[in-house]
């Protein structure tokens, strides 16, 4: 047999391994709200390829592929234990057991690591939270979409209507059409039926209702069978507390902010400061996609070295709020052609930062270039640290941040030597450090962040709305501090 052919028998073995996960996973999932995660990669709903290739991200760690061989004796020890809903992180659980000494078996070391999720320490499922969208543009039909794949058991958010203008003939059909196809984001993962006479979208089992007003005064939710809701505001016609306020009508409890907040209005950063919401607050913001890619990555450094003063230029994909071709904007430069030219013009994710890190007192500044493509920006984070350090230090503890920390679900790392912007569409993760990019110089650090400024924002949102709705469910093994 030649080693083509061994590689390749090796492949269909593998292959044959994930297929057996996939079971395993989705009944975890559906029936006890346990999300199986492969560091910090959710592997619900994954392909069989999607589950090969998040194992081989793990070569990261300690320079090899982590093998489905490997995880699986983890994922089947789980489904014999009292599980109560978490999120289980079995790449996490494979590499503790690589180092943990005491020659414990699988099953034994993983009721040990879990023990926080099982018998009387599990927590029982949350009742399900009411979820409106005030908007079902591109921010809100991703959300929607998140909304829809994180179902689950039914027992955690439920998007139960979206509220938008009429817009003429056919309105539900093609809004539908929009969430079914995305010239980004690709095709839809599941089914999508349209009950215009009920004005409902059913997307995977959600009926989701169709609310046609022109101002949030004009809806009563409760008429449609929604309390307690949390209404996710994607217009950002409304950004101080007064405004947002208007959302406050029957069934709605608290509003959320898809751009940054003004005034007294909290601006929260999942995984920086989100635990500073107070339980009563009813209005808050999630901030900027690139105020999300920053902070993290700002707060690893300071954290470590100190910063004591920065400066972010970002190169932003080109948004709705430009012109296709020039004609008049409010604003400086946006109505000139968007697909065609390099724009300059002002971030206010700079300032944004002092909101979420409170506790920085560096400067931090900020300008914007908006260039020709339609998703993903870099943002270029200039800092002068509190010390001197090296490039190789530097990058490996940036990389552990990704992997271990408390904000590995934030912040990515790749060494990819020809990674470019289009290969991180549909990320995760607030921001991708660049390793090739990176420079340093004594205190003098320059951070080259990716992010995908729709779905990755869209995945941030997501996790302010799972905390303050109180379905954030815990991660075992616990990240590394």
């Amino acid at each position: 047999m030649t080693v083509n052919e061994d590689s390749f028998t090796n492949w269909k073995a593998r292959e044959e391994i994930a297929e057996s996960m996939i079971p395993i996973i989705g009944k975890l999932h559906r029936e006890r709200d346990v999300t199986v995660l492969l560091h910090s990669r959710s592997l619900v709903n994954k392909s069989v390829v999607s589950i090969l290739k998040s194992h081989r991200f793990a070569r990261q760690i300690d320079g090899e592929e982590l093998s489905v061989t490997e995880t699986l004796p983890f994922l089947r020890a789980l489904t014999t234990l009292d599980l109560g809903p978490s999120q289980i992180d079995i790449g996490m659980l494979a590499a503790m057991y690589k180092k943990d000494d005491r020659g414990l078996a699988v099953e034994q070391f993983t009721a040990e690591a879990v023990a926080g999720a099982t018998g009387d320490n599990k927590i029982e499922c949350r009742a399900g939270r009411d979820v409106v969208l005030y908007g079902f543009g591109r921010i809100g039909r991703l959300v929607a979409r998140l909304l829809i794949e994180k179902a689950g058991s039914g027992n955690g958010l439920r998007l139960r209507a979206i509220v938008v203008r009429k817009g003429g003939a056919q309105d539900i059909v093609k809004r539908a059409s929009l969430l079914r196809r995305d010239s980004i984001h690709g095709q839809f993962q599941g089914t999508i039926t349209v009950d215009e006479a009920n004005s409902t979208i059913v997307a995977n089992g959600n009926e989701i209702k169709v609310i046609y007003a022109n101002d949030p005064s004009e809806v009563d939710y409760t008429a449609y069978g929604i309390k307690d809701a949390i209404l996710i505001d994607n217009t950002g016609k409304w950004r101080d507390r007064e405004g947002l306020s208007q959302h406050l009508r029957p069934g709605i409890d608290k509003v959320v902010l898809t751009a940054p907040g003004k005034g007294d209005v909290p601006n929260i950063v999942h995984g920086v400061n989100h635990e500073t919401v107070k339980p009563d607050e009813q209005i808050l913001s999630c901030a900027s996609c690139t105020t999300n890619a920053i902070v993290p990555p700002l707060k690893a450094m300071a954290d470590e070295y100190g910063v004591l003063r920065g400066h972010v230029e970002t190169v932003h994909s080109f948004t709705n709020d430009q012109n296709l071709l020039d004609n008049y904007h409010k604003a400086d430069r946006r109505g000139r052609s968007a697909p065609l030219n390099m724009v300059i013009t002002e971030t206010g994710a700079a300032s944004a930062v002092a909101k979420a890190l409170p506790d920085l007192q560096a400067p931090i500044t900020g300008s914007s270039i908006r260039v020709p493509v339609p998703d993903v920006s870099i943002a270029i984070l200039s800092l002068r640290l509190g010390r001197e350090t090296t490039r190789e230090e530097v990058l490996d503890y940036l990389r552990d941040v990704s992997l271990t920390s408390p904000l590995k679900r934030q912040i990515d790392f790749t060494n990819a030597p020809d990674a470019v912007s289009s290969d991180f569409i549909g990320s995760r993760h607030a921001s991708i450090v660049d390793a090739g990019a990176t420079k340093v110089d004594g205190d003098n650090a320059i951070l080259y962040l990716w992010y995908d400024n729709e779905f990755g924002y869209s995945c941030q949102v997501i996790r302010v709305v799972q905390y303050v709705s109180g379905v954030e469910y815990p991660t075992f093994p616990a990240p590394m501090v």
